[in-house]
């Protein structure tokens, strides 16, 4: 799970996908992490609005603390889901000239059968709590499908 900061919507996702995975009983199969393109919130626990919404939801964001995506990582993990047109630009840039992670980069949102081609998960930073829930069930409803998918290849 790929965003600006790692501060908000990809640590929301990993833990909505956490939690779907552990629903459908995958959790131990598959590796769920998050981190951001940029640099500025290194070592910061998760936006408060972001925690707010996960407890509200049941959830614990209590964990996390934002990093960086480096190039090196690219290799090592199957799939990245960027939130957003930027960060999908940012990871593309990342991969140039390695084909074999031509298909691995992907928007969250296209796994939402829901969602228009090319949709985005919004950032919430300096919105209040009705954003923070907006992100929420957006990357609920691309996570369960990613989950249904996961199941059948599984």
């Amino acid at each position: 799970m790929v965003c600006l900061g790692n501060i908000c919507r990809s640590p929301t996702a990993e833990v909505v996908l956490r939690d779907e995975l552990r629903k459908a009983g995958l959790d131990s199969k598959v590796l769920v992490e998050s981190a951001g393109t940029g640099d500025w919130h290194i070592g910061q626990t998760m936006h408060s609005g972001a925690r707010t919404e996960l407890k509200r939801r049941g959830l614990d964001g209590s964990a996390h603390r934002a990093r960086r995506i480096e190039r090196s990582w690219l290799p090592d993990y199957d799939l990245f889901l960027a939130m957003d047109w930027h960060n999908l630009a940012d990871l593309r840039r990342m991969a140039a000239g390695r084909p074999e992670l031509d298909g691995r980069i992907q928007l969250m949102r296209s796994f939402d059968p829901a969602s228009v081609p090319d949709a985005q998960v919004p950032d919430p930073y300096d919105g209040g709590q009705d954003d923070f829930a907006e992100v929420f069930d957006l990357v609920a409803a691309a996570s369960r499908e990613l989950v249904s998918q996961l199941a059948e290849m599984l």
